[in-house]
């Protein structure tokens, strides 16, 4: 294939971009964090509806009560899952995400009701697999950041909020390109179906390079002194995250479509660049709260 140089410039300028607005969401401080997550949370669904629709033409036709009230209850258990830094005078965004919850939750099967003429259990199925799939991922990534912010009363004094996530990010990055990186040199054996150009030899890299340069620069570089956390966040990050690129992948397919989105000119949409953080965050959320 020829190398173009427009769609080369297009590709890496797109991904200067993106990594700065990604650099300023996750490093500023917690609130920039939150606005990050739930502008990435209502691409995610939007994508996530728009794909659905195309496996379910039933699925096009919810009313908009369904269609954004379902955004709205994913959006409520993201700013739930916050702390008590995220407050505004005497407004607790926390209590504002339960309270979201609480009336959406009531408000969709009634609005099936009353909006459809039918309550539609295949459509508020497809809404409940979004639900698990983008929504307890991003709140989950929310649950992630409180844990590394310690507090002095109500004042928030010092903040590493972002190293969790941060590792999580660079493990899935890195893990991204080292499969691409290996697999063009000694890819030889088929990886999956589904993905076609990935190989063993390039996961199995990615995987193993991903997990000792986070756990080695966390270690030595960072002073980040648990290395069996390092290398468990890592390692949850490389093969789960790998498994949320399949099952990205496989709902593109079902669709028949390339990418899922196009708001990142030559990368794709939201769940094209996330996909494997929203399989892997859960897993780690679950690792840094049951046994950290």
């Amino acid at each position: 294939m020829a190398f173009n140089f427009q769609t080369f410039k297009t590709r890496a300028l797109t991904a200067i971009v993106f990594v700065a607005v990604m650099l300023c969401g996750l490093l500023i401080n917690h609130w920039t964090f939150l606005l990050l997550f739930s502008i990435i949370h209502f691409g995610c669904w939007i994508e996530y509806q728009r794909l659905v629709g195309l496996i379910d033409a039933d699925y096009k036709t919810i009313n908009l009560f369904h269609k954004y009230g379902v955004m709205l209850l994913g959006w409520g258990f993201m700013l739930w899952m916050t702390n008590k830094a995220y407050t505004i005078g005497s407004i607790s965004v926390s209590e504002v995400g339960w309270w979201l919850m609480l009336v959406t939750a009531i408000g969709l099967p009634v609005s099936e009701v009353l909006l459809s003429r039918q309550l539609s259990t295949k459509s508020i199925g497809h809404s409940i697999i979004g639900l698990l799939y983008i929504s307890l991922a991003w709140g989950c990534m929310i649950g992630l950041r409180n844990v590394g912010m310690a507090f002095k009363g109500t004042m928030l004094f010092f903040d590493f909020g972002w190293a969790i996530p941060i590792t999580l990010i660079a493990s899935i990055w890195i893990n991204d390109t080292m499969a691409y990186i290996v697999g063009s040199f000694i890819g030889k054996t088929p990886f999956s179906k589904i993905s076609p150009k990935k190989t063993w030899e390039g996961t199995a890299g990615g995987a193993i390079l991903a997990i000792a340069t986070v756990s080695l620069l966390g270690y030595f570089v960072f002073e980040m002194q648990d290395y069996v956390s390092l290398i468990v966040i890592s390692s949850l990050g490389a093969i789960v995250g790998t498994t949320g690129d399949l099952l990205e992948s496989k709902l593109k397919r079902l669709a028949n479509v390339k990418d899922s989105g196009q708001i990142m000119p030559g990368h794709g949409g939201f769940l094209d660049r996330f996909d494997s953080l929203l399989l892997a965050t859960p897993f780690v959320w679950v690792y840094v709260i049951w046994f950290l």
